[in-house]
């Protein structure tokens, strides 16, 4: 048995929604649904999967727009971010005006997630890890068995998230990245929220942000 993925970017953003499920029980979860719910829900019931919950890594619009009408549609739990975000969440409908998007109503998980909660995906589970810089409140998902991890916006191949959104810090995002994601292990294979897969050890090699120091010739 093991964790199985597909991602389905979504909005005009590219957001990288990731449908993770089971491959035993059948029983799967959406990480980051941001819009687009027809095409979701379209790929859920092409992969043949049960959806039980919807994760958040964090309160950004492109990653939790279409959080809301999914979780009454399907009669599942919104589950996360961590509670440093329920201001993003909050000003959902600023949000939607400031990036040109249809209204999106603000709206509060049903559960908030904290450092060292676990999340269940049938036989599968997925640790919570609080990640900070990019928003307060972000979570990144990790799968010790899969060696996969689910890292929002903190994290992208070549890059890291952007810092200048209120309450995000730049250095409180490199600390996360280096001292949360890092000893994870370099053969983690990591799910970004925009782009393409990579891994911890190909981003501390060449990373200009967050590689490990590289010698003075």
């Amino acid at each position: 048995m093991s964790l199985q993925y597909t991602i389905v970017p979504v909005t005009p953003f590219q957001q990288n929604c990731s449908i993770v499920w089971c491959d035993e029980t059948h029983e799967a979860a959406l990480v980051d649904p941001g819009g687009d719910i027809a095409q979701l829900k379209a790929k859920v019931q092409e992969l043949g999967v049960t959806v039980t919950k919807l994760i958040l890594t964090h309160g950004h619009l492109d990653h939790v727009g279409g959080t809301a009408p999914l979780a009454a549609e399907l009669n599942v739990p919104i589950i996360g971010p961590h509670q440093d975000d329920a201001f993003w969440l909050q000003g959902l409908p600023e949000q939607s005006q400031m990036f040109g998007f249809p209204r999106t109503e603000a709206f509060e998980p049903d559960q908030w997630l904290a450092e060292g909660d676990e999340i269940t995906v049938g036989n599968q589970s997925l640790q919570v890890y609080h990640t900070p810089g990019h928003t307060p409140g972000h979570v990144v998902l990790f799968s010790d068995s899969a060696r996969l991890a689910f890292v929002g916006d903190v994290l992208f191949k070549g890059g890291i998230g952007r810092t200048d959104f209120p309450q995000g810090d730049y250095q409180t995002l490199i600390n996360a990245i280096k001292g949360k994601l890092w000893p994870l292990g370099n053969d983690v294979t990591f799910i970004p929220g925009h782009g393409p897969q990579s891994t911890f050890g190909q981003e501390r090699a060449s990373n200009p942000f967050v590689a490990d120091e590289m010698p003075l010739y």
